[in-house]
């Protein structure tokens, strides 16, 4: 009878199963699907990680459909880690006994900030039951054929970051990602990650450490590594606005987006990819464009078919094309946010929630207490007066008009599809009142209902 293989563990794992990988694909719910991760391999993504799967969905006999919609791999996609979230040691198993055959690893996500892992009592709201964390690790250790893998956010402070890091790789991970920013890091108050912490982590554990956070860049690469000494660097929202983030090829100037769609709509073809999936991909990909061609913005979003989502590159293909030829290209020179200004027809990242982030946290109270500016940025070319997002004219779009609100919570200007927004904390803040109660804007001191709980927030118009 033939022997199991030996599971690998630590850097034996991540130097002979991973081969030591430095550019790395985050787990994204419904984006870092089979052709996208086949996609950033191609521009030098050396590790992917599958969406975040719902282990008890996952894991029901009875659901094939969910199971068929959301794990999809071929021999092109390895290495690869195939991500759960979960609040239960035995479902969590069970789902992750139906992938081991097929992946490197499976990681446990402890990351996940987003309103439905509240509800759904998982990701990092799991983040005080270290009790729980550590059976679930310990669990998949013991039996899964492959080494399991922890994704986690930071705390308040170095020293409990430390400590839970250690908890988690003394309860069995071989390789830790951390996401240097707090549970309360989301949405428009996503602020800077830490990568101090990040730093601390690392110099603390013995197992591999992945850092994820301010990666915007090829630049951001080298500069994470250095500052924590990490052992290889994840990235989201970058890979997302330009999939060939990692590509050395591109580090000057990113690539020509109708081109990165095309050849991303090919991988799709062959692999027969969700059209939901590329919808999203093609919204990322064309957003400096599509506030500019918004004709085709409405035509990209009534695509339901791979022809129908082909038809629209090939029309924005043109269209930039002409753009090119009688446009300047820009050089990526910083604007007085931090931001890169590349010429609408590349892929890029337009928009930034870093910059104008003081994140303070309230001893005592369960909830941190923000105060901080906050200022989406336009694409570069619509920005005819960069000075009109300050606070004093917080209150209008770049173009001078009037922000228009949409659903309540993400105002945008009709003119010019940017957004401008100030968003500030009210000067006391009391999580005990009621979910209705209202109070005063600090800054045009009109009533507006606040949610309870972290991040009250106010939108001056």
């Amino acid at each position: 009878m033939a022997s199991s293989p030996i599971k690998l563990k630590g850097y034996e794992f991540f130097q002979k199963t991973l081969k030591s990988p430095r550019f790395v694909v985050a787990p994204m719910v419904e984006q870092s699907e089979l052709a996208w991760r086949l996609l950033s391999r191609r521009h030098n993504a050396s590790l992917c990680y599958t969406p975040m799967f719902h282990a008890r969905l996952f894991s029901e006999a009875q659901n094939t459909r969910y199971r068929k919609e959301q794990w999809t791999t071929n021999d092109e996609d390895r290495p690869v880690v195939v991500q759960f979230c979960a609040n239960d040691p035995d479902i969590l198993l069970a789902a992750a006994k139906l992938v081991e055959d097929d992946c490197d690893a499976v990681d446990l996500n402890l990351g996940c900030p987003q309103g439905i892992a509240r509800k759904g009592h998982y990701g990092s709201f799991l983040q005080d039951e270290w009790e729980l964390i550590e059976k679930m690790v310990k669990t998949l250790d013991t039996h899964l054929k492959v080494p399991v893998t922890v994704k986690i956010r930071v705390f308040p402070t170095v020293e409990k970051t430390v400590e839970y890091a250690k908890m988690i790789e003394a309860a069995g991970a071989q390789m830790l990602t951390v996401h240097g920013r707090l549970r309360e890091q989301k949405g428009h108050i996503t602020g800077l990650a830490d990568w101090d912490k990040i730093k601390a982590v690392k110099d603390a554990v013995k197992i591999p450490v992945l850092a994820n956070g301010n990666i915007l860049y090829y630049d951001d690469i080298q500069r994470c590594i250095e500052h924590t000494g990490v052992d290889g660097v994840m990235s989201a929202e970058g890979n997302l606005y330009n999939p060939a983030l990692f590509n050395p090829k591109y580090k000057d100037l990113p690539p020509l987006s109708w081109e990165i769609a095309k050849e991303y709509l090919e991988i799709c073809k062959d692999v027969d990819a969700r059209g939901q999936c590329i919808k999203a991909h093609l919204f990322k990909i064309f957003h400096a464009s599509l506030p500019i061609h918004t004709d085709l913005r409405q035509e990209l979003a009534k695509c339901h078919e791979w022809q129908n989502y082909w038809d629209f590159c090939m029309n924005m293909k043109e269209r930039l094309i002409k753009d090119q030829e009688q446009g300047t290209e820009l050089d990526g020179k910083e604007n007085e946010k931090g931001i890169r200004q590349y010429s609408h027809w590349r892929c890029q990242v337009t928009c930034s929630c870093f910059f104008f982030f003081d994140f303070q946290t309230q001893l005592g109270s369960h909830f941190p207490r923000f105060d901080f500016f906050f200022l989406a940025l336009h694409p570069p070319q619509q920005a005819a007066n960069p000075q009109a997002g300050e606070e004093a004219q917080g209150r209008r779009c770049c173009q001078g008009r009037p922000a228009q609100e949409t659903k309540g919570r993400r105002p945008r200007s009709a003119l010019c599809g940017g957004r401008c927004i100030i968003f500030k904390t009210p000067q006391h803040i009391d999580t005990e009142k009621s979910k209705n109660k209202t109070t005063n804007c600090i800054i045009d001191k009109t009533e507006k209902k606040v949610r309870r709980g972290c991040g009250q927030k106010w939108l001056a118009f």
